[in-house]
């Protein structure tokens, strides 16, 4: 059972079925219902009407003999203030329903004075020739000529003036109201499965249509995950409805993985290359010092492995920033971290004010690091750091007195591994991964980093951290 509703569209089609199914009971039971009761009612109308007709002859005087609606189609009985037949219909053989089961009228007695007390303590108090206003309805049978039915039965009470307090019972036939009921439920035994039948078909149709695009998405994505080609999308319908947006942010979310994936093989790529070329140097001055000692380039050795250190410690930390390294919730001095880097470097002189900021103090001192280490590679003669707060925000401005960035490179420059054509030089520029760090440690902290132009005509860098 499980396997068969396993899909979307075999548990909508059910639903729909079963919710369908619900109405049509309600509603058909309703139908039911209402024609029941609107039909008995018609025929308890019927049946009052006849009631009344007889009842007006008898508060004429008319005989018993001489009703005319004893002839009538319907059940008609008569009876005393003590509840004795008098009069009923001439073919009436058996009836149920009324106060009194005889169908032969018996001989009136006449009733003595106590009986008169009586009959008015027991009936509504009506004058002579006065019929009452209301009538009282029951269900019961009658058997008239051979045929037994069903009847709906009104009694009318009425006071005559020579024969007393008589009630009067008219039936009407329930024939008709049977026959409705039958004929609309048989419509409905009929109707309703063949009603369902149709609303499952097209429900299942339609949302077969309808997920048809969901099929196309899925299918596309097996096909992308088989061959590993990040540069397929999904077919985006024309519906512009939950499908169509649902196919959109798939195909967005491949975009986004396809460039991940891509700057992750340039990174591989890139990180080969500039490891490449510090361990081709020191193998070739360790094989020349292997053999002719004396040529051995002690301080090259020394400079290589450093730079490889560096980078290494670069990639280190590239790796985890991009695994989603959150930092630290401690409280750091930007001022004091700004003085503390500064210190021991020549032509960077410091102007800050007191400002603190959540995060790590290792990653905000690598940032800096790296800010001035690029200010002074590109620097004449001098480098400013500016620490301030504006507004919910703090600021720390790197600027010197060089050639500045290019408006098209202010950008290009924080990617991993760019070096503009006056830093190209391995030994003089770097790896190109401390701009790259720098901003990757700013976003990781609620912060911006950002390229402009200083006072001094040189680059200024400005780093915007959420206050403390």
């Amino acid at each position: 059972m499980r396997r068969l509703f396993g899909s979307v569209r075999a548990r909508a089609t059910l639903g729909a079925t079963l919710v369908v199914a619900v109405a049509l009971v309600a509603a058909g039971a309703a139908v039911l219902l209402s024609l029941r009761s609107n039909l008995i009612g018609e025929a308890g109308t019927q049946a009052e009407r006849s009631a009344r007709a007889v009842a007006s002859e008898l508060a004429t005087g008319t005989p018993y003999d001489k009703l005319s609606g004893l002839d009538g189609d319907g059940p008609v009985q008569v009876l005393d203030e003590h509840g004795r037949l008098v009069a009923a219909s001439e073919d009436l053989e058996k009836i149920s329903g009324t106060d009194t089961g005889e169908v032969k009228p018996r001989p009136a007695v006449k009733p003595t004075g106590d009986d008169d007390d009586d009959s008015e303590d027991a009936g509504e108090a009506l004058e002579a020739g006065e019929i009452s206003g209301e009538s009282v309805f029951s269900n019961g049978s009658a058997t008239i000529d051979g045929d037994a039915e069903d009847y709906r039965f009104a009694a009318v009470e009425v006071e005559t003036h020579d024969r007393g307090h008589l009630k009067v019972y008219a039936g009407s036939p329930l024939a008709a109201e049977h026959g409705a009921v039958r004929t609309a439920l048989t419509v409905m035994l009929i109707g309703f499965p063949l009603l369902l039948g149709v609303v499952a078909a097209v429900t299942w149709l339609v949302t077969r249509r309808a997920l048809r695009p969901v099929e196309g998405i899925r299918r596309e994505m097996a096909a992308i995950t088989h061959s590993e080609d990040l540069a397929r999308r999904v077919p985006e319908p024309d519906t512009h409805d939950e499908i169509a947006r649902l196919a959109s942010t798939t195909n967005e979310t491949l975009a986004a993985l396809e460039t991940s994936v891509e700057r992750q093989r340039r990174f591989v790529a890139d990180a080969s290359h500039e490891l490449r070329s510090p361990i081709a140097s020191l193998r070739t001055q360790l094989e020349v010092a292997a053999a002719h000692p004396e040529l051995l380039d002690l301080d090259g050795a020394v400079e290589d492995t450093v730079r490889l250190q560096r980078l290494a410690a670069d990639l280190l930390l590239l790796a985890r920033l991009d695994a989603g390294e959150r930092p630290s919730d401690a409280k750091v001095d930007l001022a004091g971290l700004a003085r503390e880097q500064a210190e021991g470097r020549t032509g960077v002189t410091v102007d800050a004010e007191p400002v603190e900021v959540a995060g790590s103090r290792g990653q905000l001192g690598r940032v800096l690091a790296n800010l001035l280490d690029n200010a002074q590679r590109h620097a004449r003669s001098a480098v400013t750091v500016t620490v301030r707060h504006e507004g919910d925000r703090a600021v720390v401005g790197v600027a010197d007195d060089g050639d500045g960035v290019p408006e098209d490179d202010r950008e290009r420059i924080f990617e991993r591994f760019v070096r503009l054509d006056a830093a190209r030089s391995r030994d003089d520029g770097g790896a190109g991964l401390g701009l790259a760090i720098a901003r990757d440690v700013a976003v990781r902290h609620g912060g911006t980093l950002t390229a402009g132009r200083g006072p001094a005509g040189g680059a200024l860098f400005e780093l915007r951290l959420p206050l403390a």
